[in-house]
């Protein structure tokens, strides 16, 4: 149906499926044989017994983050036991990880599968995990613009030296780069880091939940606002991509996946589109057979 729409699911990576890693490497592969565009991984440390922000909109933490699966050890595992799918983090939490360790990472995870990592990052919202991780909340804004700043330079001078606010590098030999430099996408919901992903990002990452009456208007509205921050930084704004996660919490039925997904593609002009399966799957094989049914009746 829809040739140009690219169609990617995020990998059973929490909750039940953390403790069935063992079927993961098959399902990943089910998957790339099926015809996906792309798989990915997201971020959590915490699942905290008090939370002082709960998660998305809600004032608890829900149980399927009591078990998590790391994401870049899981990008490194999955990639290397497929070929061609490209393979992402939606979204990696910059600002938790030292960027020269986070460097090192992801480019190790570009090498091993020959250029198929895409970046995703953002600067969540959780205060008790950057309590854990040690870092300031406050300062998550700056700590993500100085890990792109390093990035950026990790991933294409020899040597590397940086000197910032947050982070020093003394000036490093780094031979070892990306297969190609990975495209780094950022989430965003605010004034602020739509101008970030504008002048920075390759690209936004959106998260939204599905319904039979899904209104694109938020997607058309901030990414015409991204698109203008680029072009007020002297960039082709229509060079700014978008990748759609589509997040179902559990009652919600294939049509109404399908209906969103249909609705975004034609309605906001985004064509890569993946589905989260974590929070409705009941199994590896159960998500494997939601993605056949959303490969059957959109492509």
């Amino acid at each position: 149906m829809f040739e140009s729409m690219r169609i990617g699911f995020h990998l059973p990576q929490t909750g039940q499926h953390a403790h069935n890693y063992d079927k993961l490497p098959g399902y990943a592969q089910a998957l790339e044989e099926l015809g996906a565009h792309s798989l990915w991984v997201s971020d959590r440390i915490l699942a905290p017994v008090h939370p002082t922000v709960g998660y998305a909109g809600t004032d608890t933490i829900p149980e399927a983050f009591h078990s998590v699966l790391d994401p870049l050890a899981l990008l490194a595992a999955i990639g290397s036991v497929t070929s061609r799918v490209q393979i992402g983090t939606n979204v990696l939490i910059a600002p938790w990880y030292p960027p020269i360790l986070l460097a090192r990472a992801l480019t190790t995870i570009d090498v091993i599968t020959h250029g198929r990592l895409v970046v995703g990052m953002g600067t969540g919202w959780s205060p008790e995990e950057y309590q854990a991780a040690g870092v300031p909340m406050n300062q998550r804004g700056s700590r993500l613009d100085e890990c792109l700043d390093i990035l950026t330079r990790y991933w294409t001078d020899n040597p590397v030296e940086y000197q910032g606010k947050h982070w020093t590098i003394p000036a490093t030999y780094v031979e070892l780069k990306p297969v190609r430099r990975p495209p780094v996408y950022l989430a965003a919901f605010a004034p602020s880091s739509f101008a970030r992903t504008g002048r920075r990002a390759d690209g936004w990452m959106p998260a939204i939940m599905p319904s039979a009456d899904y209104d694109t208007t938020f997607l058309t509205q901030s990414l015409a606002a991204i698109r203008a921050e680029a072009e007020k930084a002297g960039r082709n704004p229509h060079a700014i991509d978008a990748i759609v996660r589509v997040n179902p919490k559990p009652g919600y039925t294939i049509d109404d996946i399908l209906t969103t997904m249909t609705r975004i593609h034609d309605k906001a002009g985004i064509d890569h589109l993946y589905l989260d399966v974590n929070a409705i799957a009941e199994s590896h094989d159960h998500a494997l057979d939601l993605a056949r049914q959303v490969f059957q009746r959109l492509t």
